[in-house]
């Protein structure tokens, strides 16, 4: 959208650094520190402020959410409260559930917490259930084709590989993670860091392996964008077979397309 193209050249210090340890440790510490204001403190804060200054503060936050959503990396309510809206912070369900509304009639955005547990939010297409966003339905972006074909390869052995079936798959389409590719560059960055970070995969050691090995697993977005119906269509069509032969994966693609739009929205 051209309004979201626009953001995109909005400075923002932070943008592709990733978070040191201890940062994030910060972070998680704010996010302990932070009381969710009670209805009575919201509606006492209101009072002291003019709609003016209440908009003002919206736009923030919804400039903020759509510039981290250029680089899709998920949006933790710590950092929010912290960064953009401070002290306006006992208002901050009032403040989110405008943005919430301006992502859904300005931009055709759903924004939904991915996570429950550390707060993080991202913002999804508005599309039917299950059919996912554009670039994950159809990808005709690269990386997103290269993702598209990880995450098939992941819920097709049963929702967790090792890493190196992975690598392995990828040198079959001549995509070598120890050789730098002239469009993906360093593809195991790309694999176990970006997508790791913008919460498409989970990459994690493996216990008790001697060298060590690594496995990967669908990440909390990929849960909420990725139709699996639509990897099974995929995989359908490569190898010229009915979807319904794959037995397990048809009953989970089929049981779970309703249950992944059901993460929450709530504002909390």
């Amino acid at each position: 959208m051209s309004q979201r193209k626009r953001l995109s050249n909005t400075p923002n210090p932070s943008q592709g650094k990733r978070p040191s340890s201890s940062s994030a440790a910060r972070e998680d510490n704010d996010d302990t520190a932070f009381t969710q204001p009670s209805s009575t403190q919201v509606q006492r804060g209101m009072e002291k402020l003019t709609p003016a200054q209440v908009d003002q503060k919206t736009a923030e936050v919804v400039q903020y959410f759509l510039v981290k959503d250029q680089k899709k990396i998920p949006v933790r309510r710590a950092e929010l409260v912290k960064h953009v809206v401070k002290e306006y912070r006992n208002i901050y369900p009032e403040i989110m559930k405008r943005a919430a509304r301006t992502f859904d009639q300005v931009f055709g955005l759903k924004m939904i917490e991915i996570d429950a547990k550390n707060h993080m939010y991202i913002l999804i297409n508005k599309l039917e259930p299950g059919e996912g966003p554009p670039t994950l339905r159809s990808p005709t972006n690269p990386k997103m084709g290269l993702l598209f074909v990880i995450l098939s390869v992941v819920f097709m052995k049963g929702g967790v590989v090792r890493e190196n079936l992975i690598w392995s798959t990828l040198k079959k389409l001549r995509v070598d993670p120890g050789e730098k590719h002239e469009e993906f560059g360093d593809v195991k960055r790309l694999v176990t860091d970006e997508f790791v970070r913008q919460r498409y995969l989970e990459y994690g050691r493996i216990p008790h392996t001697e060298p060590v090995e690594h496995e990967f697993r669908w990440g909390q977005r990929a849960d909420v964008e990725v139709s699996k119906s639509k990897i099974l269509e995929f995989m359908g069509q490569l190898y010229d077979q009915d979807p319904q032969t794959w037995t397990q994966q048809h009953r989970e693609a089929h049981s779970g397309s309703s249950s992944s739009q059901t993460a929450s929205s709530s504002q909390r």
